[in-house]
């Protein structure tokens, strides 16, 4: 007897490669033989005083209604709409925010506005892995288009050649997980002219969701420009939890950009609420959006990060592996040596050293290493990485 719905089942199988993996990838080794988990992209120090005590400070209820239900919060709203019109140029105002739990409440909240069952939406290839396991939820239709080879650039043509009449939505993930890339002004603008040209032939626009969480988190003071800036019909997704390095943190938002036709900015803007309710009440805690004001000036040592980024660059790329460096997020990406990432995981777990095997992104010849280890780690992981480099 069939229990799980067709739609469950297909969401689950589109996510089972990383559940499998989160379950099992530290089995058979010992806590005390663990040198370092440089897999997912979690915090291995305290948490940020600043902002502890800002989350601290909205805890202590200030009228009988603190925590009645809330929705999106008109103050969050409004700090979100300046500070991202100033990073943007973009004149955003607070009916253009929804505030979500995290950037993945976002991406979800945008499936579902703009997605019928049956519709198709193009994501990237390699790309964060949890894209086509939601859009299955939906009854949507992935689409993996590659980024450029060796450069994982925005590959215009190929995505142009996905195309179809179910297309609905392009993902453009800026900087990029798992590879750091960040796209120019100049090819965010030939996607725009593409689409803007497609969306004509389709008599419907083909909308970009700008997947932004490591907006804030970019190396060598690289410039960023969001997809939002070229291009009306864009929704972007943000997320705290990663400048924050505290991704249980589930605070974020979707903006609707303020350029889109009126029309279609005023229906995105009124189906948000209720679309939200629609899914489970997916609104922020109240008090997380009542801290908005004090997180969004915050954020982690960048020139911390940038060190442990240039250290574990420097030292794989001596002893001979590909590695691209990263201009933004805390993720560094490599060809696995023999291109056998699986194999390479397993070697490195056997010396207490763990990272993310490509496999979770559809690319099996490579591998991921987050950043947001100690230096301790980074440094006590180096040993095997060097012990397992191509020859």
């Amino acid at each position: 007897m069939q229990v799980l719905s067709a739609r469950a089942t297909s969401s689950a199988d589109a996510i089972r490669t990383v559940f499998d993996f989160f379950s099992k990838y530290r089995e058979g080794v010992d806590d005390k033989d663990v040198r370092a988990d440089l897999t997912f992209g979690n915090p291995h120090e305290m948490p940020l005083p600043d902002m502890v005590r800002a989350i601290k400070a909205r805890m202590d209820p200030q009228r009988p209604d603190w925590f009645a239900y809330k929705t999106s919060e008109e103050e969050p709203r409004e700090v979100i709409a300046k500070a991202l019109g100033q990073e943007t140029g973009l004149p955003f105002e607070s009916d253009d925010i929804a505030m979500t739990p995290g950037a993945f409440g976002a991406i979800a909240l945008a499936f579902s506005l703009l997605l019928d069952p049956g519709d198709e939406c193009i994501i990237p290839l390699p790309g964060w892995f949890c894209y086509a396991t939601t859009l299955r939820a939906r009854n949507a239709v992935p689409v993996q288009v590659p980024l450029a080879e060796d450069t994982f650039d925005l590959d215009i043509g190929p995505i142009e050649a996905a195309i179809s009449r179910r297309t609905r939505l392009v993902v453009v993930n800026t900087p990029h997980n798992p590879t750091g890339v960040i796209y120019s002004r100049e090819r965010l603008a030939e996607l725009a002219a593409m689409l803007s040209r497609k969306s004509a032939e389709l008599g419907r626009p083909i909308f970009i969701l700008s997947d932004e969480p490591y907006r804030r988190i970019r190396f060598d003071g690289a410039a960023f420009t969001s997809p939002a800036a070229v291009y009306p019909h864009t929704l972007i997704d943000y997320s705290y939890g990663k400048i924050l390095l505290s991704p249980g943190l589930r605070l974020g938002y979707l903006a609707i950009c303020p350029t889109m036709p009126e029309p279609d900015r005023t229906t995105l803007r009124e189906a948000c609420a209720t679309s939200q309710v629609a899914g489970g009440w997916c609104f922020p805690d109240a008090p997380l959006q009542y801290a908005v004001r004090d997180l969004e000036s915050m954020g982690i040592d960048m020139d911390e990060l940038q060190r442990k980024r240039d250290r574990m660059h420097g030292a794989l790329t001596q002893w001979g592996y590909q590695m691209t460096k990263p201009a933004g997020t805390f993720y560094l990406w490599g060809r696995a040596p023999k291109g056998d990432a699986a194999g390479f995981a397993r070697d490195l777990a056997g010396h207490g050293v763990f990272v993310m095997p490509g496999t979770l992104f559809d690319r099996p010849t490579d591998f991921r290493i987050s950043l947001t280890g100690t230096f301790e780690m980074i440094e006590a992981s180096l040993p095997a990485f060097q012990a397992a480099a191509p020859a």
